[in-house]
């Protein structure tokens, strides 16, 4: 149990004296960088996380700070705020667990503490098609999200391929029910459908055009020196054995099975390049970089894991 880094008299001193949004958000970054808080769950920085969760708090556009910096702060919305910074420091809770949000390439998707914040940079791959390694997206016909979480790439993949019927999978029945009240937030019921599954054992057999995944990748020794924050998400979607591929192994053995002739997987394995690498010696994926990642997602083809 942590030691509270943010006390009830502090609180009460702040509740006293800051009274503009200016005001909240420079003693919020003191604060956080006072109990060194660990970011990365849609914020790399202290400043961009209080400003996030201040705007979140007095329903104000995310995106227009300025114009309201010196505007007065009502004693209601400076409780409510200052009850998050708290928590936020406090308990180390991510900010997407305190909102209830997510935004991903400038969507919002639903979280609770049953799903991992959503932040892959496959959602950057996704907003570009995937071209040039996907020449024509509307011939996506069938894509699968495996390990889909709160099925945020699977509707991303929905609206990178119009055309695709995009299937979802988890073995988390928690997430799922969080996946599906993203999928109805996005009116997409249509054309996306959910399963329950450890891995591909219990998706029905389907030639898929995509499959994308992100799954539990992170090695034991990295997973017992994770931040406090990210010890709030499910373990179940990070943990990923020794080496961090055991789940990795499964799919690169299974996925031949479950796409086209001309399918293709895109898989993220976050900081385990080496350890991907020294797993798979004779497999040689398109390394896809973004702007926040390199060497962390790769694209192999049905005939490269089947020749």
């Amino acid at each position: 149990m942590l030691s509270p880094c943010i006390d009830h008299s502090s609180l009460l001193h702040a509740q006293q004296e800051l009274r503009t949004v200016r005001d909240l958000l420079r003693w919020s970054v003191s604060q956080f960088n006072r109990c060194e808080l660990a970011f990365g769950h849609g914020s790399d920085n202290a400043w961009d996380e209080a400003a996030y969760l201040l705007l979140h708090t007095l329903h104000l556009p995310l995106d227009t700070l300025d114009p309201y910096l010196d505007a007065i702060v009502l004693e209601s919305e400076r409780a409510a705020y200052l009850a998050l910074i708290a928590r936020r420091c406090n308990e180390r809770v991510p900010a997407a667990y305190l909102t209830g949000e997510a935004w991903l390439q400038g969507h919002r998707f639903r979280v609770t503490p049953d799903t991992i914040v959503p932040r892959s940079p496959i959602a950057e791959l996704l907003a570009e098609q995937l071209q040039p390694w996907i020449a024509d997206p509307d011939a996506i016909y069938s894509a699968l999200d495996l390990c889909t979480g709160s099925g945020c790439l699977a509707i991303l993949t929905a609206l990178a391929f119009p055309q695709a019927q995009v299937d979802a999978v988890d073995l988390s029945d928690a997430a799922l029910e969080v996946a599906q009240s993203n999928i109805d937030a996005f009116g997409l019921n249509d054309r996306m459908s959910l399963f329950k599954s450890d891995l591909l054992d219990q998706v029905p057999q389907t030639a898929y055009d995509l499959i994308i995944c992100n799954p539990p990748y992170v090695n034991e020794q990295s997973m017992q020196n994770l931040p406090q924050e990210y010890r709030h998400e499910p373990q179940l979607a990070l943990a990923g054995g020794d080496d961090g591929m055991d789940l990795v192994r499964r799919i690169l053995e299974a996925a031949p099975n479950y796409l086209s002739p001309e399918g293709v997987l895109v898989l993220e394995i976050g900081n385990e390049y080496d350890n991907f690498v020294a797993a798979f010696p004779e497999l040689e994926p398109i390394w896809l970089s973004t702007e926040t990642a390199e060497d962390q997602i790769l694209l192999l083809s049905r005939e490269q894991l089947a020749p």
